[in-house]
């Protein structure tokens, strides 16, 4: 079993024998409700290979998850009258739709992932777009959390996310939330961890800060231009609240730019990159990756999905998720901080250099490959050693020893895709 816990540093998150734990994620929403055991466990298989840990997934679903049926004709709830009715789960007769979903859990469970399980997609409390309908209120959601925590009580790899994508607005909408979580505590008697997925350019703590059922808050980045500035969200998310924070949805690779596909451009694995280091040099406790054809587990190509689900499996960018965890264990984990003050930066948004730390190390992210300017001698030391990391190989080179002063490095290519991270160890304090 694999507990997972706040590390006591209140910025990360460890197991319980207090090892690093870097939550690498994958937004797979739609596969309990889309996808066949045989699909699931070819589609777990292959993240595991990829080195993902954690899989986000959605137990009502966003796509009509209420009267559409899972690959074997099941639904998630009974209906009280003519509504669905979250107090009654469908668990009759054979191989139920929550029979599906443990299943794949278990599956889950036996490649050593995690399932980051929202319980709803927002728009079954807060409609405001996409197909609903509103089902809940705060009792139904109480004695919904507390079947769905008593079920899962002792599946070791379930994180419990809460929201869906959608604002509250409204105390209606936070008193939902608020029982729902205290249903899954009651049910589960508090043995899993809790975070909140907002809806997009948001951060949980918009919502639940100072919940004392959150563990650890993200942020959603999101698919429009804002996106980009990802990390201005990380700051404020991490200024909020002391608490592990990270980014559980920015922009998926092979997504129309900004959801509009008239411009003709699609994000793609260095796009995805650059939300990922920027966060990653701001102290985030992980990084979710998505594929935009993926989420949805599309199965016909339009403009707007570009390919069938099973074609981006190994996509470029999902395999290149994991180098960036593997930067992140490679030294002192839990001491690494943010350091824009180690770097000038450009405030150019697609060219903007970031900086992070730990006692003895410095990592220096430029997304162009344009020449860095870094303040070593704010790092301390006597003796450096410099390495270009490349974040689409994992390859670290050394390729300097020198003092600690003020540096330019110029890194070994530039221009779109040609990103660099650059590497100062001290070697001699």
């Amino acid at each position: 079993m694999k507990k997972l816990m706040v590390h006591s540093g209140k910025r990360y998150l460890a197991t319980a024998e207090g090892e690093p734990f870097f939550y690498l994620g994958d937004t797979a929403w739609e596969i309990f409700h889309k996808l066949s055991r045989r699909e699931a466990e070819y589609f777990l298989s292959v993240r595991q290979k990829q080195g993902f840990n954690v899989i986000q997934a959605v137990a009502l679903a966003e796509r009509d998850g209420l009267a559409s049926p899972n690959a074997y004709g099941r639904h998630p709830l009974l209906k009280k009258g003519d509504v669905y009715d979250p107090a009654s789960p469908d668990t009759a007769g054979e191989y139920s739709y929550w029979d599906h979903v443990d299943y794949i859990i278990q599956t889950a469970a036996e490649k050593d992932l995690f399932i980051a399980l929202l319980p709803t997609w927002g728009d079954k409390y807060n409609k405001a777009h996409g197909i609903g309908p509103e089902i809940f209120t705060p009792e139904n959601a109480r004695q919904y959390g507390k079947w769905l925590g008593n079920r899962y009580k002792d599946y070791w790899n379930i994180i419990w996310m809460m929201g869906g994508d959608r604002k509250l607005i409204t105390d209606l909408h936070s008193a939902i939330i608020d029982e729902m979580a205290a249903g899954i505590k009651e049910g589960d008697g508090g043995n899993h961890l809790v975070t909140f997925h907002p809806d997009g350019h948001a951060s949980s703590t918009f919502y639940v800060k100072d919940k004392d059922y959150i563990d650890f808050h993200t942020i959603q980045s999101g698919h429009h231009f804002v996106s980009y500035e990802s990390w201005e969200l990380i700051r404020r998310t991490r200024e909020a609240e002391e608490k592990p924070f990270m980014d559980a949805e920015p922009r998926y690779e092979d997504h129309p730019a900004c959801f509009d596909r008239s411009l003709g451009f699609y994000w793609d694995e260095a796009d995805v990159r650059q939300n990922t280091y920027w966060n990653l040099m701001e102290g985030v406790c992980g990084n979710t990756y998505g594929n935009h054809s993926v989420w949805y587990f599309n199965t016909e190509v339009s403009t707007y999905w570009p390919y069938r689900w099973e074609e981006v499996m190994e996509h470029p960018g999902a395999y290149q998720a994991r180098i960036a965890m593997d930067l992140r264990l490679s030294r002192p984990y839990f001491e690494f901080r943010a350091a824009q003050e180690l770097v000038q930066d450009d405030p150019a948004v697609m060219a903007h250099q970031a900086a992070g730390r730990g006692e003895s190390y410095a990592y220096f992210y430029s997304p162009l490959g344009l020449p860095i300017r870094a303040y070593l001698d704010k790092l301390g030391g006597s003796i450096l050693k410099a390495s270009w990391f490349d974040p689409r190989t994992g390859k670290e080179e050394a390729f300097a020893i020198l003092p600690p002063k003020e540096t330019l490095f110029v890194p070994p290519s530039s221009g779109k895709g040609q990103d660099w991270v650059l590497i100062v160890d001290v070697v001699v304090q």
